[in-house]
């Protein structure tokens, strides 16, 4: 994957505090892709576990059913966000965990397909370090399809998907925004469930799990610690001064 990066003066990380506001946190993401193209902050890693969250793309934005699921989503418990990246809806909570990979490029475009690639194989092997049969690959039927999702699989138990990835691009830098699914499925798949039925679109319920339904005991700490020991393995990670890596969103 490092072929894919600039990586030259390694990254910043950040780890933000749980919050109770998803928009502010779907937003951060923003303020800080821009901040690296304007050469305010350095190439920066960003980690947070999220809310309660469904993230509709924006062609979900333009369906008829649109207003029906957002409410179905919030019924649940869910705040329905439009992501100005990716594709369909996808949903996610504490259980899941949210790394954004933001570094400064003069083409931010050149290279897009490159990281999605890249992106896959870094996450499956991140996977397969706590224990995961991961493979890159859109799996039939899964929510928010991607050609470089990343999935799990467990003799008897069909392909479910773990990880979804997108990038967004702005002039001077790419925010590249993935999210590993690791523990507490079923408020996931219920939600989905009931959102894809207002929009209209098919899909296979069984195509949605977590990381904890291959691996039992699996925990987001245990995902975030080989995940930084995989980003420590190639390239330099420094923490961010405490006043940053706190701010409010």
């Amino acid at each position: 994957m490092s072929t894919s990066w600039n990586g030259a003066g390694g990254l910043e990380l950040v780890t933000d505090p749980a919050s109770v506001d998803a928009a502010a946190e779907l937003g951060r993401g923003i303020s800080l892709l821009r901040d690296v193209a304007d050469g305010k902050r350095p190439p920066t890693l960003r980690l947070y576990r999220p809310s309660p969250t469904v993230a509709f793309g924006q062609r979900d934005a333009r369906l008829p059913g649109f207003v029906d699921a957002g409410r179905a989503a919030a019924d649940s418990g869910f705040a329905p966000l439009v992501r100005r990246a990716g594709g369909r809806a996808a949903a996610y909570h504490r259980g899941c965990l949210v790394i954004d990979h933001i570094e400064p490029a003069p083409d931010a475009v050149a290279g897009t397909h490159l990281r999605f690639a890249a992106f896959g194989n870094f996450f499956a092997d991140v996977l397969a370090a706590v224990g995961i049969d991961a493979h890159v690959g859109e799996v039939p039927g899964e929510y928010c399809p991607g050609e470089f999702s990343v999935h799990g699989r467990r003799n008897g138990v069909p392909a479910i998907k773990l990880v979804g990835t997108a990038q967004r691009v702005i002039a001077g830098a790419w925010l590249f925004s993935s999210v590993v699914v690791v523990e507490d499925s079923r408020p996931l798949r219920s939600v989905l469930t009931d959102v894809y039925a207002a929009l209209g679109l098919g899909w296979e319920p069984a195509t949605a799990g977590a990381a904890e339904d291959l691996v039992p005991g699996v925990t987001v700490d245990a995902v975030q610690d080989a995940l930084l020991a995989a980003y420590a393995a190639v390239l330099d990670l420094h923490a961010a001064p405490a006043e940053v890596a706190s701010r409010p969103s």
